[in-house]
């Protein structure tokens, strides 16, 4: 009998290139998973809302306090007004969120804000109109404060201005 010997073609890849690829692949994988849940674990916040006011008071008996400029749209809800005689401890401010139903477009209400775009946001071009012989805001000095709840920040701080005669 004769010996017959057995050729194999063993066409495997080595050990050594198996390891190489199976690294590259586990670090092509973590690095895409870092990559995607890294804008999931970063919270940005957004900067403080800048703003310029405008304020008239009218002949009759309103003030009209107009947002001449807002670099952003903000939330009503995020928006808290406070309407106080400026020295005096009374009690006789009035404050509230935007969103309130007795403020939010609502006319004839002793504060009320119009939303100009109607887009159930704050933005540039909006106002508050301030009844001022029913509140008694048309006598004496009064401010009117504007704060971005959301960031924490004052919008805006102004002195009612005398009626016009």
């Amino acid at each position: 009998m004769r010996n017959v010997r057995r050729v194999t073609n063993n066409e495997a890849v080595s050990p050594v290139i198996a390891t190489v690829l199976l690294l590259a692949i586990t670090v092509m994988l973590s690095s895409m998973v870092f990559v995607l849940m890294q804008g999931a674990l970063t919270t940005a916040e957004k900067p403080a809302a800048e703003a310029t006011v405008s304020v008239r008071g009218l002949s009759n008996g309103f003030h009209v306090i107009r947002l001449t400029t807002l670099d952003q749209t903000i939330d009503p809800a995020k928006i808290q007004f406070d309407l106080y005689p400026e020295n005096s401890n009374d009690g006789t401010s009035i404050n509230g969120l935007v969103s309130e139903p007795g403020v939010y477009g609502l006319i004839g209400a002793n504060v009320s804000f119009h939303d100009r775009d109607a887009g159930y946001s704050v933005s540039q071009g909006d106002y508050f109109v301030i009844d001022s012989a029913t509140v008694g805001s048309d006598s004496g000095t009064w401010r009117f404060k504007l704060v971005d709840l959301s960031s924490n920040s004052m919008l805006a701080n102004v002195v009612l201005p005398p009626i016009e005669s």
